[in-house]
């Protein structure tokens, strides 16, 4: 986090921990219809009647998440809501309401966690959340977000990973590995920068790249568009650890085989050309490189004359017998085992 000398700071200390929650979350107001009450008591109280409710929790690490050096607070406080969004978006459900916890170090004034939270208040405000609580505390470690988000579905509309069938087809919302390489033109300039401070990277051609690392949209769309389209998905997760991981997701937990067709599978022109430049397959990249936020989802047959024509969604693939394995068809059309070489967060 590259600091202004001029900048004034405002010690979080001389707010209190309640001072500090009540400026952090002064700006957000209650829109959801199932929020009864939100922050300021011991408990947030929700009513969702006769609907089921849908709850996820992610944590972001400094250093093992995101990189201040390169990330923006601002951006950081949207990803942080989008990814965990994300997860309520892939059981096909509605997100009303979230909590956010952080703990910071005391190299952060107050000025530092506003950017943070107006990134939050801006994500909020666009995908119609509410903010109904959270904790702050001190870390020795840097900055850890962890948010739970909270949303609701009809009890026939909720899609699990374990609903795929036979014959299903397999398909997948915008394009694939983007953000992956988004960072790794990140991870590059942050090299060259700490070589020579005096360098003014030109990243004009990698916006869209690094747009997709840093500021990242949740699929809010594709349930609903679906809906429109009177589709039910029959299994349905988000991609945040890469293609292959949960493809396999999908298939092990709905004990099913499936044919995913590497000439099918959706890459933006800015990443096939990036992949060239830094010498990679994008194929691979598609497959392991996470945090992508799109959904993956199976759909029966008969309905793929529903969305055929919708450039937002791609089929991909097929579903097949549990015995017939989960398998990736080359361009040469060579079957071969599908691995889950996506990001591992307790890797070392």
């Amino acid at each position: 986090m590259i600091e202004d000398k001029n900048t004034p700071r405002t010690q979080i200390s001389d707010l209190g921990e309640f001072g500090l929650i009540a400026h952090l979350t002064k700006n957000f107001k209650i829109k959801q219809p199932t929020t009864d009450f939100g922050i300021g008591d011991d408990a947030a109280v929700l009513d969702f009647k006769d609907k089921k409710c849908v709850v996820s929790t992610d944590l972001l690490i400094e250093g093992v998440h995101f990189d201040l050096a390169y990330m923006p607070l601002k951006h950081l406080g949207y990803k942080a809501v989008i990814v965990n969004l994300s997860d309520i978006y892939a059981m096909n459900a509605l997100a009303t309401q979230i909590t956010i916890s952080i703990a910071v170090s005391n190299r952060f004034p107050l000025e530092a966690l506003e950017e943070l939270y107006a990134g939050i208040h801006t994500a909020a405000k666009l995908y119609e959340i509410d903010v109904v609580g959270g904790d702050t505390t001190s870390s020795t470690t840097g900055l850890i977000i962890s948010v739970t988000a909270v949303g609701y579905a009809n009890k026939e509309e909720l899609t699990y990973r374990s609903g795929a069938g036979e014959g299903d087809l397999l398909v997948v919302s915008g394009d694939l590995g983007a953000a992956y390489m988004g960072l790794q033109v990140l991870e590059r300039e942050k090299q060259v920068f700490e070589v020579n401070p005096n360098a003014q990277p030109d990243l004009d051609q990698y916006t869209y790249l690094i747009e997709r690392q840093l500021k990242p949209e949740a699929r809010k769309d594709i349930p609903e568009l679906l809906k429109s389209l009177g589709v039910n998905p029959t299994s349905m997760i988000d991609i945040s650890d890469g293609l292959s991981s949960e493809v396999i997701h999908i298939c092990k937990q709905s004990k099913v085989g499936v044919n995913l067709y590497e000439e099918k599978i959706p890459l933006d022109p800015t990443v096939i050309s990036i992949c060239e430049e830094f010498k990679l397959n994008s194929t691979t990249i598609a497959l392991s490189g996470g945090e992508d936020y799109e959904l993956l989802f199976t759909i029966k047959q008969e309905d793929y004359p529903k969305i055929k024509a919708n450039p937002n969604l791609t089929v991909i693939g097929h579903i097949t017998e549990e015995k017939n394995g989960i398998g990736l068809v080359t361009r040469a059309n060579e079957k071969i085992e599908l691995k889950a070489q996506g990001w591992n967060p307790l890797t070392p």
